[in-house]
């Protein structure tokens, strides 16, 4: 169980019509937002927050925008976000090879130049300390604008905050995402772990 349970998705009209973006995005509506809604103000500020992050201005893709949320989310070690990432990704048209194949970024074919300083930079960004220095910045302005690494950093920062969120929460972990999780990162050792809906 969940430090906080989710409400009903009725709970709040304003948040479940806002909340109709996750179902391209994931195909429902996550625990995590039911969770908020017991604030109002801070479910539907989220959601918009999130729905502005997520709008492609530049060539920064909706499937690498899910796979620098997975990088960010892989290195706070958040299980309920990477599943919900590459999940994402996956709707969001990732090749199959990417898919299967993230936690290789760095060296397989399938991925880009231009994506692994992307993903390099979310690596980086989502350390503590922080560790963005000269040579991210150098490798990003090769292949990126100010305004697709504005959009990048929009990403990385709105997964810092749902990882904590819901690791913090130990948000339950929805059929969809723990599919997703299994299919594309169980090889790697991937589990539900504290989103089980029973650690609390």
């Amino acid at each position: 169980m969940a430090l906080v349970s989710p409400l009903s998705p009725e709970h709040d009209i304003e948040t479940k019509k806002l909340a109709e973006f996750f179902n391209e995005t994931l195909g429902f509506c996550p625990n995590s937002v039911l969770t908020m809604q017991r604030r109002p103000a801070i479910s539907k500020a989220f959601i918009n927050l999130n729905k502005a992050v997520m709008a492609n201005e530049g060539r920064v893709t909706s499937a690498l925008k899910r796979m620098i949320a997975w990088v960010s989310s892989n290195s706070t070690g958040c299980r309920y976000c990477q599943a919900h990432a590459i999940r994402a990704a996956e709707r969001y048209g990732a090749e199959q090879e990417q898919l299967d194949n993230i936690w290789e970024y760095r060296t397989h074919p399938a991925f880009s130049e231009a994506e692994r300083a992307a993903l390099d930079f979310s690596l980086a960004a989502s350390q503590v300390p922080n560790a963005v220095n000269a040579e991210i910045k150098e490798r990003l302005n090769k292949h990126w604008d100010e305004g697709e690494i504005v959009e990048m950093l929009g990403v990385i920062s709105l997964f810092g905050y749902l990882n904590r969120w819901n690791d913090s929460m130990g948000t339950t972990m929805e059929e969809g995402a723990i599919e997703s999780g299994n299919q594309f990162l169980g090889k790697h050792g991937f589990e539900v772990g504290k989103h089980d809906g029973s650690q609390y």
